[in-house]
């Protein structure tokens, strides 16, 4: 059964379909329906938005669909930047002017008070646009004070894993192989937390 993922990154489709193939589910970009809607990520949470874009783009083409939303949430800032995460600086994916700012917001902060956490929230939504799933994953530890590693993006340079009892924990975001980063991350998580829900209940 085909089901139609609500982003064009090709990263996240090469995740899903990894994690989702072995279920029978061949997880298809938009550009091979004929693309989706904008949507207007306006809402407080994670989940909010995941929800959002899956049911759009299940109701443009009648069929299945899976969205994400993911984002930092800093203790010391009140949550921050969270469902902003992307265009916490102004312009949407600015990853460079993102960790920037954050820095500059966590200036003074000591290292006990900049704790953080990954946030990933997933949506699925049937035809009719009406939401079978919705699963979260989450990654804890705290910022540094400057980038660490070359790998990945977004604000993984800045956050140092710090859960106990892993292998990767101590370790940076951006210093982590894609292997290693996936049995931790919060899109990891999320991801493995969706399949295992489908197993038990399979959709179609």
């Amino acid at each position: 059964m085909k089901l139609l993922l609500a982003s064009g990154n090709k990263k996240k489709h090469a995740e899903f379909t990894r994690i989702l193939a072995p279920l029978g589910l061949e997880v298809v970009l938009p550009a091979s329906v004929g693309g989706i809607p904008d949507v207007d990520e306006d809402q407080p949470t994670f989940a909010g938005n995941a929800a959002k874009k899956a049911s759009s783009a299940a109701q443009a083409h009648g069929m299945w669909a899976l969205a994400d939303d993911s984002g930092l949430e800093v203790d010391a800032l009140g949550g921050e930047p969270g469902v902003k995460s992307a265009r916490y600086a102004g312009e949407h994916g600015a990853d460079g002017s993102n960790n920037a700012l954050l820095l500059r917001n966590l200036a003074n902060v000591p290292d006990e008070r900049r704790t953080a956490r990954f946030t990933c929230a997933l949506a699925l939504a049937r035809p009719d646009g009406s939401i079978a799933l919705a699963v979260e994953g989450h990654a804890y530890g705290r910022i540094l004070h400057g980038p660490r590693g070359d790998g990945d993006f977004g604000y993984d340079p800045l956050f140092l894993f710090t859960e106990p009892g892993f292998a990767q924990t101590g370790r940076g975001f951006a210093e982590l192989a894609p292997d290693e980063k996936a049995l931790v991350s919060h899109r990891g998580r999320a991801s493995r937390e969706l399949a295992a829900r489908l197993r038990a209940q399979p959709i179609g």
